[in-house]
C-alpha cells in the first residue's frame, strides 16, 4: 500500500461566493450526509428544523445529522416529522461518550433508525489535541479544550482504539462491524489513521459490511495518497468528498479533484461538513461544491451524478 506524498495544505480560505443558479438546480434531490448543526455541544450555525425547512425550500432531499458525542437517530425521527417532504438520518459516532467501540449503543442506535456508523472522531487514536498539554499560543480547537475541561473534572476521555499493538483490528471491533452488517447500515472510517482505516476496511468487508464510506481522506489526521484511495476504492469503499477539507485549507481543491478522478465517479459523494459558525450556510454547501466541479471542468451530468444520485445512493434512497 502507498504512502505517496500529498500536497502540503494551503491557508484557509477566507472569502467564498454564493452558490450559482446553475449549481442550486444541480443538486436538488440531493443529500447533505455530513453536517454538524444545534443542538450541539459546540455553537453551530443553524438548528435542525430550521436546516430542514430551507432544505425543503431549496429542493434538497435532507441531510445527515452528525454528532461527535451522542446518537442522533431519535432526533432526526423527529425533525423529519416536523418537516414534511424532507428526510433527515440519524448517526452514532464511537466516540468515548457512547462507551468507544460499544456494539450495544450501536444495536440500539440502529433499532431507532440510524443509518451512518462513523468510526471515532475526536478520541481517534490520531486526533492527539485533546490529549496533549497546549504550549502558550497554540491554536487549540473548541473540541479538544471541551476534553481538557472534562479530563481537569476526573472524567477520563481516552482514546479509542479499533486495532491492538499488532494492527489486528480488535474483538469489539468485530462485534460492532457485525451489528453494521447486520443492520445494512453505513460504516464510515471518521478520522481514523491511515493503516486503522485500512484494517478496518478489510474487517468490514470480512464481517458482510456493504457500505463502507472512507471520511474525507485529505483530512489533515489521515492524508490518504491518492494511490491510498484507489486501493481503498478496489476494496469496495466510496469515497466521501467534504467541502470543509479544502475550504479550511487542510488541502487543495485540486488534490481533491485528482482524487475523485483517479478513483472513478461514480465511487465518490459529496458532503459539506458545514456547521461551524465561521463556515458559509449549511444549505449552500452542496451547490458550492457544484460550482467547483463545474468549474474543473466535470460535466452538468457528471456533477449530478456525484452530488444527487451519489448521496442518495448512500442515504438508501
Amino acid at each position: 500500500m502507498s504512502h505517496a506524498t500529498v500536497p502540503p495544505a494551503p491557508s484557509p480560505a477566507t472569502t467564498t461566493r454564493p452558490p450559482s443558479d446553475r449549481a442550486r438546480a444541480l443538486v436538488v434531490g440531493a443529500f447533505d450526509l455530513h453536517v454538524h448543526i444545534e443542538p450541539d455541544l459546540p455553537p453551530r450555525r443553524i438548528d435542525d428544523v430550521t436546516l430542514a425547512r430551507r432544505c425543503a425550500d431549496l429542493g434538497l432531499a435532507g441531510f445527515g445529522l452528525k454528532s461527535h458525542y451522542t446518537s442522533t437517530a431519535e432526533r432526526a425521527r423527529v425533525v423529519s416529522g416536523v418537516v414534511p417532504g424532507v428526510r433527515v438520518h440519524g448517526a452514532i459516532t464511537l466516540n468515548r461518550a457512547v462507551g468507544g467501540m460499544n456494539a450495544l449503543a450501536v444495536e440500539i442506535a440502529a433499532r431507532e433508525g440510524a443509518r451512518i456508523v462513523w468510526m471515532p472522531t475526536f478520541d481517534s487514536p490520531a486526533e492527539t489535541a485533546g490529549r496533549t498539554e497546549p504550549k502558550p499560543g497554540d491554536n487549540v480547537p473548541q473540541w479538544a479544550k471541551l476534553q481538557h475541561e472534562l479530563r481537569s473534572l476526573g472524567l477520563g476521555v481516552e482514546p479509542v482504539h479499533v486495532t491492538d499493538d499488532a494492527g489486528q483490528v480488535l474483538p469489539e471491533t468485530r462485534d460492532v462491524l457485525r451489528v453494521v452488517a447486520r443492520h445494512g447500515l453505513v460504516l464510515a472510517t471518521a478520522h481514523l489513521a491511515r493503516d486503522d482505516a485500512f484494517a478496518v476496511v478489510e474487517a468490514a468487508f470480512e464481517e458482510g459490511v456493504a457500505h463502507v464510506v472512507v471520511t474525507h481522506p485529505e483530512f489533515t489526521s489521515q492524508r490518504f495518497s491518492v494511490e491510498d484511495q484507489v486501493a481503498l476504492v478496489e476494496r469496495g469503499c466510496l469515497i466521501e468528498r467534504c467541502l470543509s477539507t479544502p475550504l479550511s485549507g487542510k488541502t487543495t481543491f485540486e488534490h481533491v479533484f485528482d482524487g475523485v478522478r483517479a478513483v472513478g465517479l461514480e465511487r465518490n459523494f459529496f458532503s459539506s461538513d458545514f456547521g461551524n459558525p465561521h463556515y458559509p450556510p449549511v444549505e449552500d454547501g452542496l451547490a458550492m461544491w457544484a460550482d467547483r466541479l463545474l468549474d474543473a471542468g466535470f460535466g452538468e451530468d457528471e456533477t449530478r451524478e456525484m452530488i444527487v444520485a451519489g448521496s442518495r445512493r448512500v442515504a438508501g434512497e
